[in-house]
């Protein structure tokens, strides 16, 4: 592929899509770090800060079984080796479901690297990790999970980077029955975020700050197990039945071709019994 038309593709991918203004307030509880999480400009921005002595973390007020999600982030900036901001869907309970974005930190002038899971009944191992074709602490970019019966979608600024299909026909568990909240958190993992943990996180820039704004959450929230969305749902969201078309197909191959770093179902040397069913599948 020649550079122009890669510039080209960068171009037409990085649509920013933007969700309507959302009162933090209202969608979101600020859940630890004692004072490092803040709701500010009349609840349209929400920040975490890491330090040395603490991170920070919120969680969403409404459960929700199914629906299309997007939140605007600004990553840490600068030298943002061993943090990590995740910004997940979970349920709780040991055999939990859970939807993961997850952005590890670098030193600077090296990406970030954007790590997705997907766990159904407490069984994750499905990673998959990209760097960005953009710095992602420079602006405001939106990250997305669509979230219906027959699968879920991470996409990046309206470009799906990701999709895991519900196979359970095959015997594959898939996240559809289990209400989950949205969390998110900035913390130290040096330990392993960085290089594996040889690059640990340099305290003298702390501390470290994302942003967070545009939450919108086209959904079926769950109150006392009941869901809102009744039992006519796919005849009231097109998001219920979404799926990906040709053009959205090409974005996620060439996503996946030139910026795709990890693959669990490419990882011979991690599965030497053979790779999980559902890569044998796609």
């Amino acid at each position: 592929m020649t550079c122009s038309k890669i510039a080209f593709l960068v171009l037409l991918f990085s649509t920013v899509t933007i969700a309507s203004a959302s009162n933090f307030n209202q969608d979101f509880d600020i859940t630890w770090g004692d004072g490092r999480a803040k709701i500010l400009n009349n609840a349209q921005l929400l920040t975490l800060s890491l330090d040395k002595a603490s991170g920070s973390g919120f969680q969403s007020k409404n459960e929700y079984l199914f629906g299309k999600i997007d939140m605007q982030l600004k990553l840490v900036p600068g030298n943002s080796a061993g943090t990590v901001t995740a910004y997940y869907l979970s349920s709780k309970g040991g055999a939990w479901d859970e939807i993961d974005f997850e952005f590890l930190g670098n030193l600077s002038g090296d990406p970030y690297i954007l790590h997705t899971n997907v766990f159904s009944q407490g069984k994750g191992n499905r990673e998959q990790q990209f760097y960005l074709w953009f710095d992602p602490t420079a602006d405001f970019h939106t990250y997305s999970i669509l979230w219906n019966p027959q699968r879920i979608v991470f996409s990046v600024d309206g470009t799906p980077i990701r999709e895991f299909k519900n196979m359970e026909s095959k015997g594959i568990p898939f996240p559809k029955n289990q209400p989950m909240r949205i969390y998110s958190s900035l913390w130290n993992a040096d330990d392993w975020a960085t290089r594996g943990g040889l690059v640990k996180t340099d305290w003298s820039k702390a501390p470290f700050t994302a942003s967070y704004r545009n939450f919108n959450a086209n959904a079926c929230t769950v109150s006392s197990g009941i869901s809102s969305c009744g039992s006519t749902q796919s005849n009231k969201n097109a998001w219920f039945s979404e799926e990906l078309d040709s053009t959205s197909y090409d974005r996620l191959k060439w996503v996946q071709k030139n910026y795709m770093i990890y693959n669990y179902c490419t990882d011979i040397k991690r599965f030497p019994q053979g790779l999980p069913q559902e890569c044998r599948m796609s």
